[in-house]
């Protein structure tokens, strides 16, 4: 069982979270504003945190800011914000997800189980990433995907080793180019989208349909 602070200024909202968490075995933890929140997240023992951005008292986003100065904590935001400038600063901030309202109660509890799944204990090795299909012998600086060898470029290879770390989280643009390339090329975009496509064409079974590099359209990418 996992706690789970849910952090909205709608009764109704909090009402409905409380029912689908602990329906799945969740306790739950509510706070109708940001100085609750922080109440909350300072007493501890807090596993994930589902976040409206719109809070009466301060910005989502301060909030969202101060949890990941405090401690590693996942979360999602849940707002009915859905501008794509609103998204990229949340995962900017260090979200790991970002679910627009209305919300569909069981994709929220899958995206929820894959936080609490991502953000558990380490069960790799340090010298080795792994996600779905790709393996990462960082000794060796090999690379495998599904059982197959594939040989990548020194750039291919940190874009790859950055997708891995994230485990599935959206990573944006400009964290990638940072990343990869440095803080100096943070808006050259066109770089990492040659360099996306290189890649997609030696790990992807169809590079024209990539099932395994996703986009998330103005925002960034993600592993499958």
């Amino acid at each position: 069982m996992s706690r789970i602070l849910c952090i909205d200024d709608e009764p109704a909202i909090l009402r409905l979270l409380e029912v689908i968490l602990r329906r799945e075995g969740h306790q739950v933890l509510t706070a109708a504003d940001g100085r609750k929140a922080l109440a909350a997240l300072s007493a501890g023992g807090i596993d994930a945190i589902l976040l409206d951005l719109g809070l009466p008292d301060r910005d989502g986003l301060e909030i969202l800011a101060a949890i990941n100065a405090h401690a590693a904590i996942p979360v999602i935001v849940l707002s009915a914000r859905s501008e794509v400038d609103e998204k990229v600063a949340a995962l900017d901030l260090g979200a790991v997800d970002y679910v627009t309202k209305p919300f569909d109660g069981d994709e929220l509890l899958a995206r929820l189980r894959v936080a609490l799944r991502r953000h558990g204990p380490a069960t790799v090795q340090p010298d080795m990433l792994e996600h779905g299909p790709f393996r990462m012998d960082l000794g060796r600086h090999e690379v495998t995907v599904a059982g197959r060898s594939v040989a990548l470029t020194p750039k291919e290879y940190a874009l790859l080793r950055a997708l891995i770390t994230a485990g599935g989280r959206i990573l944006t643009h400009s964290a990638l180019l940072e990343q990869v390339w440095g803080k100096a090329h943070s808006h050259d975009v066109e770089y990492l989208r040659v360099t996306i496509r290189a890649l997609r064409l030696k790990v992807e079974d169809n590079p024209s349909e990539p099932k395994r590099i996703r986009n998330e359209p103005g925002i960034g990418y993600r592993l499958s």
